[in-house]
């Protein structure tokens, strides 16, 4: 059992016996600190003194030649065997040619480094070892012979250069190095090999050389860095128009493309320092016009410190309108068609006051028409031309432009899907403080050609009436019904201008046409204000046939209960003929009227009653509320009003249950409603009470079993 729990991989030894077992951590019961604390510094302190003594290997001391040579021998014997198996290491290589040099051994060193570089010629570890150790051993022409090879097989490792360059300028060979410097420039090193080459010139104070060399520089990278560093030197040797020079040759040579903010940030900072105030801002200023506004970030944040320096309040107000044009700009190049966008753009350019720029901007703005013609994608576009035409004759009192906006948007809105009444009136109440009601009829007649809406017949209405054209109103009403003839509205506006004018028999004639019309969007409006019509008119018997043929078309309670007061709140004949002949009312007859009226009155609420308990039995609601208008009507007749023949009738109020079902049919509960039972109603009294009391059987019953 033992064997077959053996592993190989612990030895043939059991997992059992290989199991450490740690000592279970005890519990500390005394949590209080100790009176000597231990510091880490002690803990340290005494590791390091119980540590025992580092093992190495004995010192061999070689006392003869015949040891060394035997010493050298193996030594290189192992070296050898150990390049054989792994000929790639370079490690190996170094240790083994490192050994041979500290052996004194150079020609063997250099054999060996020789071969390294058979092998892998390209690493730069090799070259730099070699030539470090002809370097130290001051074999200067052997060195010169590696650092040649070297920059000549691997051009591009600009650290030989370097290091060759180095060795040549500490044997003070200036010539030498500068000549390996020319045949480094030739392969047109990066920005470090140039930069090299101008310290090693300023380094033995050649100006002019340094100068053409960054010429050189300039030509082999043309970019903006170059051309900076090369404005610096100038600046550094005192020449300041050399400096701008080279800021001017870069503007130039580099191009539109070539020409970043940095370079005129720089270009503009260097201005600066020299007090040229206004060459810097002229820089500024070509740079934000000329750079794109996306890469001009950094262009704006230093402009806007520049004028917060030197400028004044007008230049920071510019400042920051350039800014902000710029964000505007930028949003708009991502979303043309947001107006909400242009409409800030706008107010931008209406609070500076250039009006060349404000035209420019607002054009740009409605040629971003909405791309299909739907009223929805319009709905906040037509604003911008409304701001457009207020601005032309509010600000810049511009009356023929102003009617120009209006004219072309007019032309570009697609009237036959839909169009805007306010664009239209608009431009007739242009029209009208021009004092050209011509052209203002021309504009409403077209809106009402090709695009008719109820706003612009009740404006254009409105106009001709203050106007006193009560021959064009007519027109215009009759242009209207035979557009809506359904609109309610329209017929009683119409019939109320013809009253105004006295003429009855025109307005009665309206609403006769009116309520014979097939279709009315508003009928009890306008059957309210034929009845009103009349009333005003003192026509109590036209009234009251009104009130019968509105009930021939509906039994509606509001037409019963105002057709009951009517009656109740007629005017007294006697009092008007009193009034006319100067003379006091006569009490009986004025009596006697009360009392027909009182009659009338309640016989109507009577029909009413009847006619709700017949023809609609299940609206008891209805009735309830009847009696209640019923009982209050009685009450205003104070001696002459039967209040207790209504509460006789009135119903008594019971809350019930009914059972409520969901969406899918499904039982959902119960709901509590209100219902009504009248005196008539009271046969069923009975059987009421019984479903009560067997309701409260139930109830008893399903108690005792729950207490049983």
């Amino acid at each position: 059992m033992a064997m077959k729990e053996a592993d190989p991989a612990l030895g043939f030894l059991t997992r059992k016996e290989t199991e450490v077992k740690l000592p279970r951590p005890t519990r500390v019961k005394n949590k209080t600190p100790a009176p000597v604390q231990i510091t880490a510094e002690q803990i340290l302190r005494e590791a390091r003194e119980r540590q025992e003594a580092e093992i190495r290997p004995p010192k061999q001391k070689i006392t003869d030649a015949e040891e060394l040579a035997e010493y050298r021998l193996r030594k290189r014997k192992e070296f050898e065997d150990l390049i054989r198996r792994v000929r790639w290491n370079t490690s190996v290589w170094v240790k083994y040619a490192q050994w041979e040099e500290s052996q004194r051994d150079f020609a063997r060193a250099r054999s060996i480094w020789e071969r390294a570089l058979e092998v892998d010629y390209r690493n730069t570890t090799l070259w730099l070892k070699y030539a470090e150790m002809e370097m130290k051993h001051r074999f200067v022409n052997g060195a010169r012979n590696v650092w040649d090879r070297a920059v000549s097989l691997l051009p591009r490792i600009d650290q030989l250069w370097y290091k060759y360059i180095h060795m040549e300028e500490m044997l003070g060979n200036v010539a030498g190095a500068r000549q390996i410097l020319e045949r480094w420039m030739t392969w047109e090193p990066d920005h470090h090999g140039w930069s090299a080459y101008i310290k090693f010139e300023l380094r033995y104070n050649e100006i002019e050389r340094a100068r053409a060399i960054y010429d050189r520089y300039v030509q082999c990278h043309p970019t903006v860095k170059a051309w900076v560093r090369y404005a610096k030197f100038e600046v550094k040797n005192g020449e300041v128009g050399r400096a701008r020079q080279c800021y001017e040759r870069a503007i130039e040579q580099l191009g539109e493309d070539g020409q970043t903010q940095e370079l005129f940030v720089a270009f503009a900072e260097f201005e600066e320092k020299f007090k040229e105030v206004e060459r810097a801002r002229c820089i500024y200023k070509y740079a934000l016009d000329h750079i794109p506004k996306g890469q001009a970030e950094d262009l704006y944040r230093k402009f806007v410190q520049f004028e917060k320096q030197y400028g004044d309040r007008e230049g920071i107000e510019d400042v920051i309108v350039g800014k902000r044009r710029f964000q505007y700009e930028e949003e708009i190049k991502k979303s043309p068609l947001n107006y909400d966008i242009w409409f800030d753009y706008c107010h931008l350019e209406e609070s500076v006051g250039d009006k060349a720029r404000i035209h420019e901007v607002y054009e740009r703005a409605i040629a971003n028409v909405p791309p299909a013609d739907e009223k929805r994608y319009w709905q906040r576009y037509i604003y911008l031309w409304i701001n457009y035409a207020l601005y032309e004759e509010l600000e810049a009192e511009d009356l023929e432009r102003t009617r120009e906006v209006y004219r072309e948007c007019l032309k570009l809105i697609p009237h036959r899907k839909f169009s805007f009444a306010k664009m239209w009136l608009m431009a007739a109440q242009l029209e009208i403080r021009r004092k050209d009601l011509k052209s203002m009829r021309q504009i409403l007649g077209s809106a009402i050609g090709m695009a008719p809406k109820d706003k612009i017949f009740k404006t254009y209405i409105e106009i001709e009436l203050q106007l006193g054209n009560i021959d064009r109103c007519r027109r215009l009403y009759e242009k209207y019904l035979e557009w809506a003839p359904a609109n309610c509205y329209a017929w009683s506006k119409f019939a109320e201008l013809e009253r105004s004018l006295g003429e009855t028999e025109r307005g009665r004639a309206i609403f006769e046409l009116a309520i014979a019309q097939p279709v009315l969007d508003m009928p009890e409006l306008l059957w309210k204000a034929y009845i009103e019509f009349e009333i005003s008119e003192g026509e109590h018997e036209q009234t009251r046939q009104l009130y019968e043929r509105l009930l021939d078309r509906t039994k509606h309670l509001k037409v019963w209960v105002s057709f009951a007061k009517f009656e109740a709140t007629m005017a007294s004949e006697e009092e008007s003929r009193a009034e006319e002949e100067g003379r006091e009312p006569d009490p009986d007859r004025l009596l006697a009227e009360m009392k027909e009226r009182v009659n009338k009155s309640r016989a109507i609420f009577e029909r009413a009653f009847e006619s709700l308990q017949t023809t609609a039995p299940d609206q008891k609601e209805e009735r309830a509320m009847l009696l209640e208008e019923w009982r209050d009507t009685e009450h205003s007749f104070a001696d002459l009003g039967d209040v207790a023949a209504v509460q006789r009738k009135m119903p008594r109020r019971v809350k019930r249950k009914r059972p409520i079902s969901a969406e899918d049919g499904t039982p959902a509960g119960f709901e509590e409603y209100t219902d009504y039972i009248f005196p008539e109603e009271s046969g069923m009294a009975p059987n009421l009470k019984i479903l009560e009391a067997a309701y409260k059987w139930k109830k008893q019953k399903v108690g005792s079993d729950e207490d049983d």
